[in-house]
């Protein structure tokens, strides 16, 4: 079975910082970390790995650096990586980037699982796993919150968590999901795995490495554009109310009905 688990590099939440008058992040200095909910999805591939063998891959869109996050990944258990890295893939919103994913993953070759995290904590889009399963034209089912092989090993039955409940699905291979936190625990990387990914080579497609269409890629590619940004100013006033308590709700309702509420 082949495997892909798609995964990205984030701002580390913990030290995220603002430019206030620009309204964007500060990211001099700002550690990257793969994206919390990624987590849970390599877990989910290596789990259908173990049940039903095969092997996984990790790719990711990024700078080279993003190479850290791919041997992380390793180190849990995934067998290989990529990075697809180019100067053009800079500006891609959601639409130009499950495109240049969708180009890397076919050239891996035939694929029985895609898994992706629920979301991406920067973006909060979640548009990427079914943006990708379209792009390759496989089944998707989002918001995994238990799985299970099923058909001797030729389908999946899955809760897909959801406002009103749960939904019970049975899905045949192939397959895109994405996952929530509650489905697993990730692993914890092992010695032997850190070594192993330390030494692996990692390597770094460009555009051209996967016969990419460069109207369809990075900033000429999306038409999402985004104008201007700002951040929110939360602005908390308390005011004691005097008197007994039906002269406290009096004056209560009155305030609410000068700012609108009632």
């Amino acid at each position: 079975m082949n495997i892909v688990v798609c995964i990205k590099q984030v701002p580390d939440a913990a030290s995220v910082k603002w430019d206030h008058e620009k309204g964007t992040l500060i990211r001099d200095g700002v550690q990257s970390v793969i994206n919390p909910f990624d987590y849970n999805a390599i877990e989910a591939a290596l789990s259908l790995k173990d049940q039903l063998g095969g092997k996984v891959t990790a790719v990711t869109m990024g700078p080279p650096q993003a190479q850290d996050a791919i041997r992380e990944a390793m180190s849990m258990g995934v067998d290989a990586g990529v990075v697809v890295s180019d100067r053009a893939f800079a500006g891609a919103d959601t639409l130009a980037t499950t495109y240049t994913l969708s180009m890397a993953i076919k050239k891996l070759g035939t694929v029985d699982a895609v898994l992706c995290g629920k979301q991406a904590i920067d973006g909060d889009t979640a548009q990427v796993g079914p943006g990708l399963a379209v792009r390759l034209d496989i089944p998707c089912v989002t918001c995994i919150g238990e799985m299970e092989v099923i058909g001797g090993g030729k389908a999946l039955r899955v809760k897909r968590m959801c406002e009103q409940g749960y939904d019970i699905i049975e899905v045949a291979f192939p397959v895109l999901l994405t996952v929530l936190a509650s489905l697993n625990t990730p692993r914890v990387p092992s010695l032997k795995g850190k070594m192993r990914a330390r030494k692996a080579d990692i390597p770094l497609w460009s555009a051209d490495d996967i016969g990419a269409d460069k109207q369809k890629i990075g900033l000429v590619g999306s038409p999402t554009k985004v104008f201007s940004t700002h951040i929110p100013k939360f602005e908390a006033r308390r005011e004691m109310l005097q008197g007994s308590v039906e002269e406290q709700v009096e004056a209560l309702i009155e305030k609410f009905k000068e700012a609108g509420i009632i």
